[in-house]
């Protein structure tokens, strides 16, 4: 079955960065849209970047542009987000999501916390 397991959050300064993975088996990973969402609490499913199977990058959300990156190792099975200059109202658990916007598997989601 699809699993979809996150790792590298955790709790940083503002201005400070983070590189979340996720490691993805039980299905044929490089054909597949990949995409990074994020939820806080109270607020509602925030979609950010997507990439498609052959790289080319989605991007869902303005507030994240030029401050996260989205890659993928499709060899390792392997989808990461580079997360730079990062901010208080980025704190939210991270979710990777097999397929583009709309997609619901998702991974069970990494905390990320930003404060000083």
């Amino acid at each position: 079955q699809v699993q979809l397991v996150e790792s590298g959050g955790g709790l940083v300064q503002p201005g400070g960065s983070l590189r979340l993975s996720c490691e993805a088996s039980g299905f044929t990973y490089s054909i597949w849209t990949m995409s990074w969402v994020r939820q806080a609490p109270g607020k509602e499913l925030e979609w950010l970047l997507g990439i498609s199977s052959g790289g080319n990058i989605i991007n869902y959300e303005d507030s994240v542009k030029g401050r996260f990156r989205i890659s993928r190792d499709n060899a390792k099975y392997m989808l990461y987000l580079q997360m730079n200059n990062l901010k208080p109202e980025d704190s939210a658990v991270y979710y990777c999501v097999k397929g583009g916007y709309g997609a619901t598997e998702k991974g069970q989601g990494i905390q990320v916390t930003v404060r000083a």
